[in-house]
Formats: structure tokens, sequence, C-alpha cells
């Protein structure tokens, strides 16, 4: 057994007002991706002061071991070097000193996503986690940053996005900003940069829209009018009465880059990431399927500041950063702002009821596309999250099912239920309101206090129960517990929306996902039972030939569909592929294409019965 270093917790003494904790961060190479942070800790422990830099950020359920990225690292006292001893992959201790502590460290920051920090030339973005250590034992302290602006001539007009509160600093500035402990400091990612910038209001609170990279004719009025009402609706969902927000000031920070996407929620922002061509272009007033694609984004980030911001698993209402925090309650967590996402769309009227059924009916079939959903259940698939879901490979489609889409499609199902239950008088929507209410509107406030309260893991019933008078109990066993598909055609029907399976495909398939690999075609993923699984081939194998005529990547963009084009389902081909370097001749009964292709459609009579896209939604009558 390896040995291991035990670390002790420290903590603060209560009987004197414990300084602020100072940090100052600066863009120290931008070609080299540089940040130096300065620490500055007034009162350090007196045996030693431990930090240490957080291994996983909040929303990103994988350990990314942020650490690593620290290049050098030392500490000084009274202007003396002193020594850093290192006791843990992430957690340094200094030797002790009786006056303020200085820690100077550089952090490498070249990951261009949500979840980490990127520099270059263009801008600077962080989030806490990856910049910030965390002070032990002061955790509660008040936690003050200067950002301050790099000496390189690139950066002379840049500016800051935050929703980080200004001390000193000037909206949009350079200087001083703070937050009441560490939890918040981390909550709140920064962008730097010369960045595109709209502002709002909904329902009173401010809000700001910026957008970094270059985007030609963007229609930013588009976008933030889109955006306004998305936010509306969804601050008027959870208080219907008050509609008042959860937060004084919001800021959406959108990352523009040739291919990407996605996003990471935030207490009072999101930090985005999405491909050029989602943007809208002005004057061109069609909705893309790329741009839809980014108000579904928005919305989805937007929906988690009250779920799992604020309402959170009971695993989540305080976390240690260090290590894996586990709960079986994401389907509800992310399954549920998955379902709400496109609804709230719909609602606010920026897509109109054919295209949310579009919508629908592509979650449908990416979740009966993968045999692991009769394998792996959605409540399992939350808990794996951080081996399995955030560390998909070849295998994946065959082994696990995902939370976002399945859980998405569990909360469809417990909405159908509980409107059909009540003859419309009740709905998903009263549960979330229910749990808004008990664990989320002042989930804050009681945390200053140490009384945060988080959902339990077994009571997601009961609460269903409590707010709607429906019993769900059955549907949860088999649905989320259990690996049952969610029976929507049924549920669907008494509403009059026809959820069909569409015709049975007389494509010629060998059922595999291809991927270019250079000028070769790869087997990216074999679907089980399908016929190059059943043939003897595998994941990452490339196939160079089909019955002697070669195969290549231009056969990739259609998924070998010209290849197969002249072969009827039933037919056996013979196929040579590499493995490794190996030389493999097998011969392929090819099946019929089984892509799913479930489309929801509306009853000619039933057109107004479509209000799931509103809060009145109704049982259809018998027709």
């Amino acid at each position: 057994m390896a040995k291991t270093t035990q670390i002790k917790r420290q903590t603060t003494t209560p009987s004197h007002k414990v300084a602020p904790i100072q940090y100052a961060i600066v863009p120290k190479d931008l070609a080299g991706h540089v940040f130096e942070v300065t620490l500055e800790i007034a009162q350090p422990d007196a045996e030693g002061q431990i930090v240490s830099l957080p291994a996983w950020i909040p929303g990103s359920y994988m350990v990314r071991e942020f650490a690593r990225n620290i290049v050098q690292i030392k500490a000084t006292c009274e202007g003396k070097k002193i020594a850093l001893k290192k006791l843990d992959k992430h957690t340094w201790q200094a030797a002790p000193c009786k006056s303020a502590l200085t820690i100077v460290y550089e952090v490498y920051a070249w990951d261009l996503s949500v979840r980490a920090a990127h520099l270059d030339q263009s801008h600077g973005f962080f989030n806490g986690t990856s910049v910030f250590l965390s002070v032990h034992g002061q955790e509660s302290a008040p936690h003050i940053v200067d950002i301050q602006r790099s000496a390189d001539v690139a950066c002379k007009t840049w500016r800051v996005a935050t929703s980080l509160p200004e001390l000193k600093a000037k909206r949009y500035g350079f200087g001083t900003y703070i937050a009441a402990n560490y939890d918040e400091l981390i909550d709140h990612p920064v962008e730097t940069g010369d960045f595109a910038l709209a502002s709002f209001e909904a329902h009173g609170v401010p809000h700001d829209f910026v957008v970094t990279g270059k985007v030609p004719n963007m229609d930013m009025d588009r976008m933030v009018a889109d955006v306004q009402k998305i936010c509306e609706t969804q601050i008027a969902f959870f208080e219907p009465r008050t509609k008042k927000a959860p937060m004084d000031r919001y800021v959406f920070m959108t990352m523009v880059v040739g291919e990407g996407y996605g996003g990471l929620e935030h207490r009072a922002s999101t930090a985005l990431i999405c491909n050029r061509n989602d943007i809208p272009v002005k004057h061109q007033p069609e909705m893309s399927e790329g741009y839809k694609g980014l108000l579904g984004l928005c919305s989805h980030e937007y929906f988690h500041t009250w779920n799992v911001k604020r309402i959170k698993p009971a695993a989540f209402a305080s976390y240690d950063l260090r290590h894996e925090n586990y709960t079986s309650l994401l389907w509800l967590f992310e399954g549920f702002t998955s379902y709400y996402d496109d609804l709230m769309l719909v609602r606010a009227g920026t897509i109109d009821e054919a295209a949310y059924l579009k919508l629908i009916s592509k979650t449908i079939n990416m979740v009966t596309r993968g045999s692991g959903r009769l394998k792996q259940s959605v409540a399992e698939s939350s808990f794996d999250a951080w081996t399995k879901y955030y560390r998909q490979d070849e295998n994946s489609p065959n082994a696990i099912v995902s939370y976002y889409t399945k859980g998405s499609l569990v909360a469809l199902g417990l909405d159908l239920t509980i409107r059909a239950e009540t003859q419309g008088k009740k709905s998903l929507d009263d549960v979330m309101r229910t749990l808004w209410q008990k664990f989320g509107r002042d989930f804050y406030s009681r945390s200053l206090n140490g009384t945060q309260q988080g959902l339990p893991e077994n009571e997601i019933e009961a609460l269903i129960e409590q707010a709607t008078g429906v019993n769900v109990r059955r549907f949860i066993d088999k649905h989320v517990r259990g690996t049952d598909d969610v029976p929507l055609a049924k549920l669907y029907a008494d509403f009059g929306v026809n959820l069909d399976a569409g015709a049975a495909s007389k494509k010629a398939s060998l059922g595999v996902k291809v991927v270019r690999d250079g000028n070769d075609c790869k087997i990216g993923n074999a679907f089980e039972g399908r016929a190059a699984h059943l043939a003897g081939l595998s994941a990452l194998d490339v196939i160079i030939a089909i019955n002697g005529l070669r195969v290549t990547a231009a056969d990739v963009a259609d998924g070998l569909n010209t290849a197969l084009a002249r072969y009827r389902v039933g037919e056996v081909v013979e196929i040579h592929a590499f493995r490794r370097d190996e030389l493999l001749v097998v011969k392929a009964k090819l099946q019929a294409d089984d892509v799913p292709t479930n489309h929801l459609t509306l009853e000619v009579d039933h057109q107004a019965a479509l209000a799931i896209a509103r809060p009145t939604y109704k049982k259809a009558a018998k027709r």
C-alpha cells in the first residue's frame, strides 16, 4: 500500500477578525500562455500555512488536476524566501511565518474550454479553480482580487468582463474585485480582451452579453433580444408573483471559435464556447440550426442559476474540491435542465411548436440509438459521471446512458404523467417551484451561517407527490433506477401528439460510426450486435476495402453510405481492415440501418393541444 500524507485541516481562531485574503493576477507571458498570481496571507497559520488548488470545477464532474498547470511556486515571509513543502498533488505547506506570507506562482493557461484558463495575444480567460489557491482555515474570509493589465502592447485596449462585485475597479475595468469567501471567488469566471459587449435588463436585473472572437456581421441586437426573452421567461417561471431574480447582475461570456460547443454555469454568470457559424448574421432573418443550438445552450446554463447553483443535491451543498463528490441525482439537475432549456425557448417565443417537436424527436433518437441505455440506469450514470460519462471511450454507446438526454426524457415523461393524472391542474413546473422554495431561494444566505441544505438522495418521489399529489414511485423505479425506456408514445397520445417511429430503413449498414484519420476511414464506434461487431471488427480498426474496392476518408462524410449503396440488406461483403499494423479479412452480413427516425407530429384537430410549450398544457379531448 502506498504511503499517504495526512493533511491537517487548519482552522482560524474566532477571537479576532480575519484579514482578507488578497490575490493579484496578471498575464505575464501572452505567447507562453502564463498567468502570474501573487497571494498575500496577512495572518498565516502559526504552524505553517497550508494552501491547495481544487482538483475539479463544480458543474464539470471529472477530476482535472488543475495543479498540474502550476509551473513554479515560491513563498516569502518578511521579504525572505521560506520553504514550501508539497504535501500531495495539489497541496503545499509553507514553513512557519509570524508575519504576512506571500506566495507567488505561475499558471500555464492553454485550455481553450469553459472549464479552466486560456491566455494568448487575443484574450485571457480564467476560472478561479484554475488560478486561485485556497488558504486552508480561511476559506470564509473575504477574498480580494486585483486583476491587472499586462504591460504587453497587445493588451492596451483590453477590458474585463466578470460578475465578481467591484471593490475599487470600475465596471469592465482592471482593478480590485471582492468575494465574500473562497466559494464565491471561484464561482465568477473572468474574461479579458477586446470583446463585443451588449447589455439588457430582465425584470429589472442588468445582464451583459460578451462575445470574444472574430465574428463578421454579427447580429448582436437579435441575439440579445432573444436571450432577454429567455431570461425573463425563466425568472417569471421560478417567481411568477414577484418576478425576482436570484442575482443582482448576470454575465454571459461567449468565446467564439471555428469549431466548439459547451457551457459551464456559475451563480451569476456563464462561460460559453460556440462555433462561429452559430452566431446570427445581420440581414439574414432565418434561424439556423446552429443559432437554435446556441439559444438552447444559453437557456440551459441560465436555468442552472436556479437548478444546481442554488437548488443542489445534498452532496453539493458544501463542495469538497479535493476529490469526487458523488450523487445519483444528476439526471434531475442536468436532465431536468436539459428538458426545460428547449421548453423555455418555445415559451419565450424564440422558436415555434414545430421546431420544439423536432428538438424533442432528436433527443429521443439520440437516446434510443445506444444499447447502453438498457444496461445503465440514469441514477447509475449520475453516480458514475466521474469515471464513465466524462471519460467516454469507443465502447461508451454500448455501455452507458447520458443523464442529460435520457434525464430530459424522464422529465418529459414525469411532466406528461403529472398533467394527465391531475387533468392539467399540476405539472413538473410545480415540482421545480417547490424545489426552489424549499432548497434554493435563500441558499447563499443560509450558507453564510453554515446551514446549507441540499436535496437528499431518496426524497424526490415524496417531494413530487407533495407538490402535485401524484405518486410517481413506480415511474422512478422503472425509468430512473431501472433501465426501462420512458413510454413517450403512450404518454403523448393523450395530448394529441403522435410519436411516429417511421418506416424501417432499407439501407444496408455495418452498424458503425466512422471517423476520419488522415486519409483513412477508421471505426469510431462499433455498435453492439450490429454487422461489423458480429463479423469481428472493432472500434479503431481502419477499413481499407469492401469487396475489393478502396475505402478512404472521403467515405466518412456520408457514413459509408456511398460505399454500401450498391448492396442490399442481407448480402455478405468481404472487408479488408487494419488493426494496428495487422491486416484483417472478415465477412460481414449487412443489416438494415437502425438509426432511429422517431418524430413527433400533432393531430390535425389538436393543434391547440400543444400547450406543453406553455404552462396551460392540458389533456386533449378524445375524438
